[in-house]
């Protein structure tokens, strides 16, 4: 059941400020849930909550949206900024599966900072009727990385997943799906806490083309955007179909070319697209599907990538949109229901909100959701668990899928570096 919900009254006041650089470096050092949404510097970051639910199973994306309405209904705002971002605002992350305890979170931070095209403000949120001056807002003592004490894998040993990949492609070539997603865990312990501020500043510095977020102990940067809502426009970026790279300039580019002509690559791609087409298509009077893929380039590995277009028919909210595309083949597999059991008889563990939506939205219901890939969640303060998947089709092989998922756990191991 999910935890009882409080929808105060709140006051909302958005200050245009002095451009505060780097946005990670502003949040105080124990801040009470820090959240962040940035890319290529520009976004938010905040912390404190000033009011949230927590849902559960099947409902839990209908009971979080309602909760937002009726926030948003008997809140007061005044923003001096019309940007995204700024305004009322609800940051959210939701479980993979109805059946995981991990549920879903929204909640509205009580201090935002953000910058947009080189505008930049802090929002403060309270259900308090008198706000008082804008925050001061500077930059807070340098975080420290973790000493870490300890790294194990998951559910499976690597070798073990391995041999779960080759049981899905298996099922996969007797023609009972086309595709699955096959994720795994590690589990990394420090010394001390963790401090979320350190594996952001990481993040941004290293990924600043993906979007870096941070909800309710979901820390990570993903390069999947599985929508953007904005004055009645939707759009999506897919990524299925990935190669690491070598760091060789001249290797990569032959490495893409290659990835471009990959008949596996381009057929879990496509199922991938296919699936957010027909997800999107009810909500829209027109589409725009591009018929093949570019390849994008991150600095640990390339993706398969199109970006599909829509205009909106009606007024649905993101996190509504979010809801209907999850989850895509993406992140599960085609045909869905088919792919969704086989995760649950093979990869034997629970998903918690790795590749779940997460996001925000505002007042208006516009907003960004990606998929919560290159993740970790803080499970207690020095410990981390994190989570790779990779998409498994007919020709796939279960030793090179392995060697992917350790491409994609980079990102976050990175983080918790200091050097």
């Amino acid at each position: 059941m999910p935890l009882p919900a409080s929808h105060p009254a709140l006051v909302v006041r958005s200050t245009r400020i002095a451009d505060p650089g780097d946005l990670v470096s502003v949040i105080p050092a124990g801040a009470d849930s820090p959240v962040s949404w940035l890319r290529d510097g520009d976004g938010f970051v905040g912390w404190g909550v000033a009011a949230s639910i927590r849902t559960a199973g099947t409902a839990r994306f209908a009971e979080a949206e309602q909760w937002w309405r009726d926030v948003v209904g008997s809140a007061v705002v005044r923003s001096e900024v019309d940007l995204p971002g700024s305004g009322l605002v609800a940051v959210g992350s939701f479980a993979f599966s109805a059946a995981s305890a991990a549920g879903g979170v929204l909640h509205v931070p009580a201090i935002v900072v953000g910058r947009r095209n080189g505008v930049a403000w802090v929002t403060s949120i309270s259900s308090a009727p008198d706000l008082g001056g804008a925050p001061v807002i500077h930059p807070a003592e340098k975080p420290l990385a973790p000493v870490l004490s300890d790294s194990r894998d998951g559910a499976l040993t690597g070798a073990e997943w391995a041999q779960a990949v080759g049981a899905a492609v298996r099922r996969v070539q007797s023609g009972a799906l086309d595709k699955v997603v096959m994720a795994r865990d590690v589990v990394v312990t420090a010394e001390g806490p963790i401090d979320p501020r350190h594996l952001l500043a990481r993040l941004t510095s290293a990924y600043a083309n993906t979007w870096t977020y941070s909800v309710d102990g979901l820390v990570g940067a993903t390069p999947e955007m599985l929508l953007r809502r904005e004055k009645g426009l939707v759009t999506s970026r897919i990524l299925a179909g990935t190669i690491r790279r070598t760091g060789d300039d001249e290797h990569d580019l032959a490495l893409a070319a290659s990835l471009a002509r990959s008949s596996k690559d381009l057929e879990e791609h496509e199922y991938a697209v296919r699936s957010v087409a027909d997800a999107l298509s009810p909500h829209c009077s027109s589409m725009n599907v591009p018929e093949s893929p570019f390849v994008l380039h991150l600095p640990n590995v390339m993706h398969l990538a199109t970006d599909v277009a829509g205009v909106l028919r009606e007024d649905v909210s993101s996190l509504t949109l979010a809801a209907s595309l999850h989850p895509s083949a993406a992140v599960c597999g085609t045909p869905t229901l088919a792919a969704r059991d086989l995760i649950g008889e093979l990869e034997q563990m629970d998903r918690g909100r790795y590749a779940g939506p997460v996001g925000w939205l505002d007042a208006s219901g516009d907003g960004e959701w990606g998929i919560a890939l290159r993740c970790g969640h803080l499970e207690k303060p020095s410990q981390i668990r994190l989570f790779a998947g990779c998409g498994i089709v007919a020709g796939s092989q279960p030793d090179a899928e392995l060697t992917e998922s350790e491409a994609k756990l980079v990102p976050m191991r990175h983080a918790l570096a200091d050097d």
